[in-house]
Formats: C-alpha cells, structure tokens, sequence
C-alpha cells in the first residue's frame, strides 16, 4: 500500500475544507514549512463564507481597549463558563480566554480589518458602521451578575454581512504563502496503515474532465448567489446536491499520500437531514444555516477511521425577534398560552427554549402601541436588509390580529382562558411596579393593554419567518492537539479534526461569534501541532 506507485502524489499535509478553519490550519502550517494540500469540494468559504463573520473574542482586544470597554480573560471566562458548561474542560476554555486578545491582532495581520465603533442596542447583528457589540447575552441577569458585561462580538470592517470579507483576507494570505488548494476536489475515505494511524485519503477530483469541473464551479457560484432563498426553501438545498452528486460522477478518484497527517475541516452536519433525523429530530423542521458543504462527510470519515463523536444531539436554533428592538417588550408564550422565558435573551437561547421545553411552537405577543413603536423603527432603516425585510414580514405578513386577547388566542389555537391569564398576570406585575418574574429589565418590560394585539409566529417550523438551524457537535478530539480521539479515548496518529467537524467549545452553549472563533482556534492549533518528523513514503 506504502509504495510510490499505489499514489497520485504526497505532501506533508492534507486539509480537507477551505474554509475559516481550514485556512487558518493551513496558514500556520506553511509558515512551519510544511508542504500543504487543501482539497475543496465547491469553490471555497464554505459556511465562514455565507455568514456574518463574528469573531467571539475578548480578554482586553485591541478593538475592545480602543473602544473603551474594560474586559480581562478571567472576566470572559466566567462569562463563557455559564454558556459553554461541560463542552471543555475548564483548563481549555481559560487558555481559550487568554489567546483571544492574540487571536484579533493575527487576524489584523493576515488582513482582516476592525474597528472600535460600538453599538449600543441588542440586536441579531450590527448596521454597518458598526463592527463591535454585545453578541450573546452579558447584559442579562443573571449573567451581568457573574462577569462585568463586555460587547465581544468583533465584526470584520465590510457592509452587509462580512462572511466573504473574512474569507477572502484568510484565503489571500494563505494564497500568498503557496498553499495549494485542489477545487472541484470531494474527499471520501481515510486511509489508515496496519496500525491504524491516518496516512493519506482517497479523493474525487474534477481536474481531469474540464466540461464537468467548469459546470461544478458555475453551479458552486449559483448556490452561493442564492444563499438567502434558501432558507426559505430548503428544498433548494437537496435539488443541487444532487446535481453535484450527478456532476462528481465524471470526476475521476485518487490517493494522496500525507506524511504529516490529515485535518479535517468540512464543517457541520446540518444540511445532512438523514444525521439530523439521528440525532436531533426535534430539530427537522429548522431551516439549515451553513453551506451544502455541511452535510456531515468529515465527520463521518473521522468515524470510519475509528474516530469517536461528542455532543451530536447539540443544534443551535436561532429565533432572534430584534430588530426592531420594541418587539422585546412583547411576550413570547407557548402553544398552551404560558410564558416561555425573558424576552431579551439571546436569539439562540430563545430557539433551544422553544424547541427543547416548548415543542416547537412560540408566538410573541404586542399590542398597538408595541407594534407602532417597531414600525418606526423598522421604517428608520439603519440596520442590515435583511432586518428590515424580516421586521416588514412580522410586521404584515406572519402575524395575526384581533381586538382582544381572547379572540387572538383563538386564531392562534391557544387556550383563550391560559393567555389571557399570562398577559393580566403580566400587566400587573408591570403596573404596580413589581419585578418580571424572568427577570425582563425595567426599560423592556411595557402592559399590553392597548388594542388590536398582535401574535407573530415564533416557531421552528415557519418559513416565511425563518429559523435557522446549524449543528454543534462532531468528533471528539484532543482539546490541546486537535487530533481525533477513538472511542477508548486514545488519539489516532495522523488524523485532527477542527472547526464544525470538531466538538468543541460552542458545542453546548452558543453566542454569535463563538463558531468562527472556534474555527480560528481549533485550525491554528491543528496547524500548529501537526508539524513534526516528516515519514518518507517506504
């Protein structure tokens, strides 16, 4: 198996995904002087790609210090303890915390720009003269009580989602350096030696069959034109992965040779509905969030490779309701008429509630005054597009309206009697001045008292309001090395795993930024770790 003739070549090292992780992967290994392949399904970005680009990182940033905002690693590390829980180990999540003001400054010098300009409202994500804000939910009680609040959601300087700003500076640098990078390439299988280490992987490539890789490319860029349709048709997302399958079929299948080592960085599972269905079927009817490239395939070669899995079950649902920011002086109750949680919690938080205690379905409750409020809001601009093409749709379109909040029960098929006891109890606790039993804060809390009341639909299901779903687990790996642990808890010699094919630190708890941070990390880490003694092929 080991003899040059039963190979298409070798390197030191394979990655397998160009996108946020695998980039910063490859960057750090190039620059140990090791000779990198990355072999890339579609034309590269994958999910960093199509996202907003939040980084999560804090400690005392140089953004952070510009800004004005007082943070330490400690400070963050109490904060992510409450979110992140059991991911990792307390160890690995303070060294996290304290690599993450360095983490910023090497993304400065990889190219990826920021700026100290801070956004003072809660919101899913920033307008565009912003770029640093409060992603998760530090403001909130009982967080605020834990750790001093600090905006670290550190957004790359770039309009509109900065998805592509973040890539295309990680992929420039790493471009620079003489990475190679296979496109049209799909990776199938590990290799494994006698002994069970990771030596190379088998590979589809379209190089070969120019017609077949150009249509690819063309239908790759097609996909990524029309990301945002597809979360309001999923169906979408299964008609061109079969016409990639179809299409691959020309692509003609290689062995590559790694003397180093494997990093598999091919992002989640989500757009994978049959790994869904497994694992987390109470998550079905969620939109997927990421690229098609999610589909699981990394993760399942780690497995076939005799790698162990952690945290799978784990999906972050995002139902965000701001902006406009007075939709969180609404009231967001169940299908039975009670009360979910506090209003102002982060957008991924209110989506495990919804799901996890709530069975899915959620509508949140304004009345006329409420509604108004968000229809100056939303008609002010100031924020993304897509903000106030969502804030219109609440506004119109994914609602209902009735006089009393008796008659809205009965349009939304809730016990008429339950809601409007939620509500009265509500009204009363806020006119007589007593505390929100979730702990709403005083400036949010407002009696719905003025008619017609409004119920927008919050649930998992919807597709006009759209929730999206991305997964959170993956392999188990070395939280020092990135390297893919077996079931018995020893490493596999040559394989690492790192990003969303990674369970990780946002594989628990969730807040904006911490995915792509996560990303950063992990693949410098791998890329750091892999260099050693190279092995001639025998």
């Amino acid at each position: 198996m080991n003899s040059p003739s039963s190979w298409d070549g070798e390197v030191d090292v394979v990655i397998v995904g160009f996108g946020a992780a695998g980039a910063c992967a490859a960057i750090e290994a190039v620059d140990r002087g090791l000779d990198v392949l990355v072999l890339e399904r579609f034309n590269g970005g994958g999910a960093t790609r199509n996202s907003g680009a939040i980084i999560y990182a804090g400690g005392g940033t140089m953004i952070q210090n510009e800004a004005g905002v007082q943070d330490t690693p400690e400070n963050m590390f109490q904060y992510l303890q409450c979110e992140v829980k059991d991911a990792v180990s307390k160890e690995s999540l303070q060294q996290f915390c304290l690599q993450s003001p360095e983490l910023i400054q090497w993304l400065e010098v990889q190219g990826v720009r920021f700026e100290p300009t801070l956004y003072p409202n809660k919101t899913s994500y920033p307008p565009n003269r912003y770029h640093l804000y409060y992603s998760g939910n530090e403001l909130l009680h009982p967080y605020n009580q834990i750790a001093l609040p600090a905006p670290r959601g550190h957004r790359p300087k770039g309009n509109g989602l900065s998805g592509g700003v973040l890539f295309n500076a990680l992929k420039t640098a790493a471009l620079k350096r003489g990475l190679k990078v296979k496109y049209q390439s799909k990776a199938q299988e590990l290799i494994l030696d006698d002994q069970g280490n990771v030596i190379g992987l088998i590979y589809n490539h379209l190089g070969d069959t120019p017609f077949s890789k150009v249509f690819h490319k063309l239908i790759s860029a097609f996909a990524y034109r029309i990301r945002y349709l597809n979360l309001i048709f999923p169906e979408l997302n299964g008609f061109l992965s079969r016409i990639f399958v179809h299409i691959e079929k020309h692509g003609r299948t290689k062995r590559i040779y790694a003397r180093q080592g494997v990093i598999l960085a091919a992002g989640g599972f989500i757009y994978n509905q049959d790994m869904v269905r497994a694992h987390a079927p109470a998550y079905l009817s969620g939109t997927p969030l990421g690229s098609l490239g999610d589909d699981g395939r990394g993760i399942v070669m780690g497995q076939n490779a005799g790698g162990a899995t952690a945290h799978m079950e784990r999906i972050s649902a995002w139902r965000f309701i701001t902006p406009p920011e007075s939709f969180i002086r609404g009231i967001l109750v169940d299908e039975a008429g009670k009360r979910i949680c506090n209003e102002e919690r982060y957008g991924a938080q209110l989506g495990e509630m919804i799901v996890e205690r709530h069975g899915g379905s959620a509508w949140l409750i304004c009345d006329r005054d409420i509604w108004q409020a968000a229809l100056r809001e939303t008609l002010a601009g100031g924020v993304q597009w897509f903000q106030i093409l969502l804030g219109m749709i609440n506004l119109f379109v994914n609602r209902k309206r009735a006089r009393t909040i008796a008659a809205l029960a009965k349009k939304t098929r809730i016990d008429p009697g339950v809601l409007t006891s939620t509500i009265e109890q509500v009204n009363q606790r806020y006119q007589t001045g007593e505390a929100d039993l979730l702990n709403k804060s005083q400036e949010n809390r407002q009696s719905l008292t003025s008619p017609p009341f409004y119920a927008i639909d919050c649930s998992l299901k919807n597709r006009v309001f759209p929730c999206a779903t991305l997964s959170l687990g993956g392999l188990s790996v070395d939280e020092k090395t990135s390297q893919v642990r077996r079931q018995g808890g020893t490493l596999i010699q040559g394989l690492y795993a790192v990003g969303r094919n990674a369970a990780g630190v946002p594989s628990n708890g969730y807040v904006s930024g911490l995915a792509i941070a996560h990303c950063i990390y992990s693949g410098r880490q791998a890329g750091r770790h892999i260099n050693g003694n190279s092995t001639p092929i025998e």
